[in-house]
């Protein structure tokens, strides 16, 4: 069973913690991550390029010229691609859809593995407490400073609760982003070098996804 330190503020270590196999507990598996990551950005982007055809550009209904006897070429509409001002073609459209499934299970799965390689890489710290009496920025950065010195990377603090006085400490602090457990997620997981999370995160997320594992079970 894997274990993790537990520190105070300063940096002391108070505990061991016994972590789930299953959570923190999985080998490399960069062909699952890939997947989980390329489908939640896809997910996450919006269709904003968009051309108008020459259904939808203004103007053109009336035919420019007569059909015959002028000398130049025949045209309907002023609206066509041909003509300045005309619709275009084959361009982007807000009708393309970039939507990308992933099944639940596999969803999850890429999440524990990137949980595990913070744990074997040393970037996951947990805190016996992680709470502050009103939002202070500057508290927060005396302790990352304690914890991770001064030539800290960036870091994810995973919360039991994001409206705690914590999470809008933190929101200011350059390098780092605050989330609430409910909401942890892949592509955050790789984009930040250190996982900071409170024990009381760490055993709610384990008691949580344990009850996930029955209910699968039972189903």
């Amino acid at each position: 069973m894997p274990q993790v330190k537990v520190y105070n503020s300063e940096k002391k270590e108070v505990e061991k913690m016994d972590l789930s196999e299953n959570i923190f507990g999985l080998g490399r598996n960069d062909d699952l991550v890939y997947q989980a990551a390329v489908t939640q950005m896809a997910n996450m982007r919006q269709v904003l390029a968009h051309t108008k055809d020459r259904g939808e550009v203004r103007g053109g209904g009336r035919k420019p010229w007569k059909q015959k006897g002028t000398g130049r070429a025949r045209h309907g509409s002023t609206r066509s691609p041909l003509w300045s001002g005309g619709g275009v073609t084959f361009g982007p459209t807000k009708e393309r859809v970039f939507k990308k499934k992933i099944n639940k299970k596999m969803k999850r799965k890429a999440l524990f593995v990137v949980l595990s390689d913070k744990l074997r890489e040393n970037d996951l710290m947990v805190l016996d407490n992680l709470k502050i009496d009103q939002p202070k920025t500057k508290k927060m950065i005396e302790i990352f400073y304690t914890l991770f010195g001064d030539n800290r990377k960036s870091i994810l603090v995973v919360l039991p609760d994001r409206r705690s006085a914590v999470a809008k400490s933190i929101k200011n602090i350059i390098d780092t982003k605050v989330l609430a457990l409910n909401n942890i997620n892949i592509i955050d997981l790789l984009n930040y070098k250190y996982l900071l999370m409170p024990k009381e995160a760490i055993e709610l997320m384990q008691k949580t996804y344990a009850s996930l594992e029955v209910l699968n079970k039972k189903s």
